[in-house]
């Protein structure tokens, strides 16, 4: 800080005796009247510019004063300030993926943080990973219901159904060479469904793209191929992917066409961070097929096709407010978006018919309610919380019309367990009338909605290794249609998700 401090001053007094001198030459400048009036107003600007540089040196000088006479009291002071603990896995921070809405597990909290020394080689070139496996189990127990529909199963549990999905993404830092917060992302995506209407299974990339920030973080970019449903909305509970086991909440935003981690597609997506927590976000990509997601796969199971049959264009813009928990402060995040779909849809008027165009709309909202922990060094995240999800599409182009959702849940709720989470969450799904009633006039039996309640367990076993534990009940599990044996339904889910 000296050598700094005698720069600046010598700095000071070279431009202060150069300025001086130059606007007194100036001054005694006289060639002539009609000269001295023409350069008297050219003069005046640069003698203000000149005074103005030496009042700006003479405001750094002493600012550096100030700073050398801080760092002397600070020195003085016989009370050192108390040192911040970092996490020694701080240093990944770098090689983890960026820009996502939904967040995850860092290296700490995975089974294999460190291991010989492994993860800080990788670092040093710029390398991050993290990889994860995540094993599900549902079953319906309802008493004397159908297990299939003519031999078919019809909706996730109605015969013991079983799935795993495997993940693997690796990033790679370009900050090195001068990019902000710039990064190469590229992951793949294996996935099997004992029950292929759920999947189907394959294996593919789920992300192939590059990332980085513009004006001190007010803009992030991410561009290649996306898998938007980590990056908008955050249907998931909490918004994490070790907490919500079960995946998204609602499929209303894939069915409009939005990317997945088992559909990604070409696009570029923009947030722009305001001050005070307030962010809007944009996506504009290649839409998934507009028969979903099963047909997607089916189509481009790689996930590396440019696009499938009938797509066009997708558009969509999310606003919000998303503040983090801070000691005696909640967390809470809002957020509302609506999108634009140009792609080809199956009439649900008129059969065997495509109608150009579809459109979704939705709002979210998370509270943190209390706070168990919100003294300073405490866990700020423990307490419990509350949200509600309305989405909107319209009926004449989709299966689902609308979406409700109400939703309890506490994180740490238990001393001695700060990362279990407990959720209680309500559904109600509409479905589009017209298929419903095209279903009763063809003397089927058909239901405009259906309601479900589900409770879960969500335990933090181990570093990188959580188990969850659920039991809900269905009415009307199958869509649109159903007959008297599959009315209800009371499934149990397991799932174990293991990070890496």
């Amino acid at each position: 800080m000296t050598s700094l401090i005698q720069r600046v001053e010598m700095w000071r007094c070279t431009l202060l005796r150069s300025e001086l001198v130059s606007i007194a030459s100036r001054i005694g400048l006289r060639p002539g009247a009609a000269a001295t009036r023409r350069a008297g107003s050219r003069l005046s600007h640069r003698r203000l510019l000149s005074i103005l540089i030496a009042l700006d040196a003479a405001l750094l000088g002493s600012a550096a004063h100030a700073a050398d006479s801080a760092k002397k009291k600070a020195d003085a002071s016989p009370i050192a300030a108390p040192a911040k603990s970092v996490s020694p896995f701080a240093k990944f921070d770098f090689v983890r993926e960026k820009g996502m809405s939904t967040s995850f597990p860092g290296p700490a909290d995975t089974i294999d943080p460190d291991v010989g020394g492994l993860r800080s080689a990788l670092a040093d070139m710029g390398i991050g990973y993290i990889g994860w496996n995540q094993n599900s189990f549902t079953s319906n127990i309802y008493p004397n219901a159908a297990r299939s529909n003519n031999g078919h199963q019809q909706y996730n549990g109605q015969k013991p159904t079983f799935s795993s999905i495997n993940y693997l993404m690796a990033v790679y830092d370009l900050s090195r060479f001068g990019i902000p917060d710039g990064q190469f992302i590229a992951g793949t995506e294996h996935q099997y469904y004992g029950w292929p209407n759920a999947g189907p299974s394959r294996i593919g990339i789920n992300t192939l793209a590059y990332y980085q920030t513009l004006f001190d973080k007010a803009i992030e970019i991410k561009l290649g191929y996306l898998k938007n449903s980590f990056e908008f909305a955050g249907l998931q509970i909490g918004a994490n992917q070790a907490l919500s086991l079960f995946g998204a909440s609602s499929n209303m935003l894939y069915q409009a066409g939005l990317n997945t981690n088992s559909t990604p597609t070409p696009g570029v997506d923009i947030k722009l961070n305001l001050p005070g927590g307030f962010y809007s976000k944009l996506a504009i990509q290649q839409p998934i097929s507009p028969d979903g997601v099963y047909t997607t796969i089916i189509e481009n199971p790689t996930g590396l096709h440019w696009r499938t049959h009938y797509t066009g264009l997708f558009i969509m813009d999310e606003i919000g407010y998303n503040k983090s928990a801070a000691p005696n402060s909640p967390r809470t995040w809002i957020r509302a978006g609506a999108a634009y779909n140009s792609s080809k849809f199956k009439s649900d008027i008129t059969s065997g018919t495509r109608v150009t165009g579809n459109s979704v709309f939705y709002f979210l909202a998370d509270r943190q309610l209390w706070q168990i922990d919100p003294a300073p060094g405490g866990i700020s995240k423990r307490g419990v919380y509350a949200g509600f999800t309305a989405i909107y599409a319209p009926p004449d182009r989709n299966t689902i019309s609308e979406y409700y959702e109400a939703r309890v849940y506490a994180m740490g709720l238990l001393d001695g367990r700060p990362d279990d989470t407990i959720s209680l969450v309500g559904t109600n799904t509409v479905f589009s009338h017209y298929l419903v009633d095209t279903a009763i006039l063809k003397k089927q039996l058909a239901h405009r909605d259906s309601k479900s309640v589900t409770a879960s367990y969500s335990a933090h076993i181990d570093k990188g290794l959580y188990f969850s534990l659920g039991l809900g009940y269905i009415n009307n599990p199958t869509s649109v249609t159903y007959t008297t044996q599959t009315g209800h339904a009371l499934n149990v889910f397991a799932s174990t998700l293991v990070f890496f």
